[in-house]
């Protein structure tokens, strides 16, 4: 099939699935979503915050975008910040991987690195206290705020839940990395209202403050915050498995073993699935699906890299 675009935004291929039971011996499938110009799910977030604010009025042309990200959102904020004539300034932490900086630089963006972090909350603090001094001090700067904003969570309320039963009807345990949590609520509160059995399993790391666990030293972007994110709504969320980062390690280098090279996000899920699989679903075929947020060529220089060390 033909496909023509005049957008970036406009391909994203968000129907493809892998499974894992070869690969990594757990009945699960992977919905893969990094198969867009954005390499990650965050297109689709990102594309619904600044629509939603446009309608609101809110971002209006000659406006500048700022927001806090550790990567995969700053880079498709920058994408859709490009086409669409606005500019970008994105604040990140020195986690955030040299190869999305490099790409947000490509697409116009300033990125502003924050190099300490604070005392109570930790670098997403340190990144949150920037991004208001930014707005204070330059008019007609606007901050999205993913870790907030509704149309966050709405993205995937919209569109990643019904993706999800238009595949898997008999869906019966769905795992989803918690990072701003916004994937993890729209798809949660999508199958409560649509009286889905499916049971949702929420997939941290050491180190995150999310769920409750002690603050600590997190060195991959993307999963687990030092802040509890404010649309988080745990009665959502039927179960919570924390994984660590030499974990999520082997797992990625485990499926890039079997050709699948993703990303940090995405080898923090599995190995959370497959520990969660073994434990409550021992030797059962069940229908579980676990969300894939990224690909893996993001993190060459640093999950994939023998030099680099957790």
């Amino acid at each position: 099939m033909t496909v023509i675009i005049g957008s970036p935004h406009e391909f994203n291929s968000d129907d493809l699935y892998v499974d894992l039971r070869a690969s990594a011996g757990v009945p699960l499938f992977l919905k893969c979503e990094g198969f867009n110009f954005a390499r990650s799910i965050k297109l689709k977030a990102a594309t619904e915050m600044v629509e939603g604010a446009e309608r609101r009025g809110v971002l209006r042309p000659g406006m500048t975008i700022v927001e806090s990200s550790s990567g995969n959102l700053g880079v498709a904020l920058s994408m859709l910040a490009a086409s669409r004539g606005y500019r970008f300034v994105c604040v990140t932490d020195r986690h955030c991987t040299p190869s999305s900086r490099r790409m947000m630089q490509a697409l116009g963006a300033q990125v502003h690195v924050v190099t300490e972090p604070k005392a109570d909350g930790g670098f997403l603090a340190a990144r949150i206290e920037h991004v208001r001094a930014l707005c204070a001090a330059e008019p007609g700067t606007v901050w999205l705020n993913q870790y907030s904003s509704p149309d966050n969570w709405g993205a995937h309320y919209r569109r990643t839940g019904p993706e999800l039963l238009a595949a898997f009807p008999g869906l019966e345990i769905l795992f989803v990395g918690a990072g701003t949590t916004g994937t993890l609520m729209g798809c949660a509160r999508y199958l409560r209202d649509r009286r889905h059995p499916a049971v949702v399993v929420a997939v941290d790391v050491v180190g995150s403050v999310t769920f409750g666990g002690p603050p600590g030293v997190r060195k991959i972007p993307g999963l687990g915050t030092g802040i509890r994110p404010a649309q988080l709504d745990e009665s959502y969320v039927d179960d919570v498995v924390v994984v660590e980062e030499r974990e999520t390690v082997a797992t990625c280098r485990e499926l890039a073993g079997h050709g699948f090279v993703f990303g940090g996000s995405t080898g923090t899920v599995v190995s959370g699935a497959r520990r969660w699989l073994a434990r409550h679903r021992p030797g059962a075929d069940v229908v579980a699906v676990a969300i894939a947020p990224d690909l893996g060529d993001g993190y060459l220089d640093s999950v994939y890299n023998d030099d680099w060390a957790l």
